[in-house]
């Protein structure tokens, strides 16, 4: 098949989160089943500035309104690789210090920018002449292109003959826009509409892509459904995503052992791998050491990778945090986030120097010395889609403990007597989003750490898990011969074409 994957960040060009990940990895691991894979995604500022690229002959031109606005084509590819990735240039919507904002908050022409960028990448297929079998679109910022392949291109042949798969990575953020821009998108009035992209008075670009896409995919299974039936984490759209039930699957995300394998991870100070655990127990002296805590081999390091934000479980974390230094644990926190929990967290690491340590900052090589040194991972999200954290550190030897929703649900075991003797435990989670609840569990955690053989069959089984984006690949793989199939004999109904049928 040939797939054309569009994305507002791929990781290794631009991030802000996990779907600059998914974005960076899928398409290799597509690739290598032998599909056709060209990735589409904004020439934005960072990009230009670090990347060699190549600049393609051709350029698209698309409406913005009333307005005409033209691209350049970039050209690049996945580093090792020849997975092709195409930028879209135009710098007054892209030369700019952030993806979707700065400092005053998002970007006040995102709809533009964003309408502009989902109109040029289907322009730019035909441009480089890549006609696709499925048009793979991701969170809001791609959420036009399944609508503009069904009502803009519907009748052009190259474009609307591809089955259109649409991914929703986090439902929080939507993509909501004053509903006067409509003329911006240039698509009639008719479609601002309940059923369709109005949103409580305003345009919704990730609705909008719900409906219109032939499939809808997000990053869990337990997401999928929960999404469907929980008011909060539905944020608005569960009876949308309901009606989509028959054309919604959940995929979790993978990881790439390329990247996080600590038999072969250059930022560690030791590698090691499930049956050579020696190098462990260096990667922890290492840590505790960087981070100036006491050198203690057998006091349990706790870590934490995140944003420091509500969503995260930061509200829980600190509901409990001293009782947790009560505890015999050592804490190491590395993220950025909401500054109340910037100070309460300078405050403990202030308060207990050799028990509490804390990064402010995004650093990459100590995130991957931090899953390798820790002995566990902390992660008790309110909501978490899907999750990477949770398996980098089963990965690493560095047991999770968890909150049981979403994509943690259905990566992480809880270490039970039954599951224990089974061997399927690979960790402790929870289910009440309560501070005491975290706080239980974590000494549940403690205990079976002082326990030798208990600790080294949960750190076993979740080195021995297989959550590589092979696996996932081979899901989305069924997901686009099943979508193509039924594009191909009667088009796969959106829930925007059920209802005027």
């Amino acid at each position: 098949m040939k797939i054309a994957f569009v994305s507002s960040e791929v990781v290794p060009f631009s991030k802000t989160g996990g779907l600059a990940d998914v974005s960076g990895a899928l398409p290799k691991y597509l690739a290598a089943l032998g599909h056709k894979v060209a990735v589409f995604t904004p020439l934005y500022r960072q990009v230009r500035d670090k990347f060699k690229l190549v600049k393609s002959k051709q350029t698209v031109s698309v409406p913005v309104g009333a307005e005409t606005v033209t691209g350049e084509i970039w050209k690049g590819a996945f580093p090792g690789t020849k997975v092709p990735v195409y930028f879209i240039g135009n710098d007054t919507y892209f030369d700019r210090d952030g993806l979707y904002g700065d400092a005053k908050g998002d970007y006040e022409d995102n709809l533009s920018r964003f309408v502009f960028f989902s109109r040029a990448v289907l322009e730019a297929l035909k441009a480089l002449k890549f006609k696709p079998d499925v048009i793979h679109s991701n969170d809001w910022q791609s959420g036009l292109v399944p609508i503009y392949c069904k009502v803009v291109y519907n009748d052009d042949p190259f474009i609307s003959q591809a089955a259109n798969v649409y991914t929703v990575h986090n439902l929080a953020y939507q993509g909501l826009f004053w509903h006067w821009d409509l003329p911006l998108v240039n698509i009639g009035w008719e479609h601002f509409n309940y059923r369709e992209l109005e949103f409580f008075g305003k345009i919704n670009f990730m609705k909008g892509g719900v409906v219109f896409a032939d499939m809808v995919t997000t990053v869990s299974a337990t997401y999928a459904k929960e999404i469907q039936s929980d008011e909060e984490l539905g944020a608005g759209l569960q009876g949308v995503l309901t009606e989509r039930a028959e054309n919604l699957r959940g995929i979790l995300n993978g990881i790439d052992y390329a990247d996080w394998d600590p038999a072969t991870d250059n930022f560690l100070t030791a590698k090691y791998s499930v049956g050579k655990l020696g190098g462990k127990a260096e990667c922890k002296a290492a840590l505790q050491k960087e981070s100036g805590l006491a050198e203690k081999p057998r006091t349990a390091l706790v870590a934490m990778i995140t944003r420091l934000v509500d969503q995260k479980g930061l509200d829980l974390v600190a509901a409990i945090i001293d009782e947790m230094m009560k505890e015999d644990l050592q804490l190491v926190v590395l993220g950025t986030g909401l500054e109340k929990y910037h100070v309460l967290l300078t405050e403990m690491a202030q308060k207990y120097p050799r028990k509490c340590a804390l990064f402010l900052k995004f650093d990459n090589a100590l995130a991957h010395r931090i899953e390798a040194g820790a002995d566990m991972f902390l992660m008790p999200s309110r909501y978490e889609p899907c999750g990477l954290n949770q398996m980098y550190s089963l990965k690493y030897g560095t047991v999770p403990v968890v909150r049981a929703t979403g994509g943690l649900a259905d990566t992480v075991t809880d270490a039970t007597p039954e599951t224990i003797r089974a061997g399927t435990a690979n960790g402790f989670s929870f289910v009440p989003y309560e501070g005491s609840a975290l706080l239980e569990t974590l000494r549940r955690a403690l205990a079976a750490y002082c326990d030798e053989s208990k600790w080294s069959k949960l750190v076993a089984t979740g080195m021995q898990q297989d959550w590589s984006w092979a696996r996932s690949a081979a899901e989305y793989e069924k997901v686009y011969e099943e979508t193509t199939a039924e594009k191909r004999a009667n088009g796969t109904p959106s829930a925007v074409s059920e209802l005027r049928a």
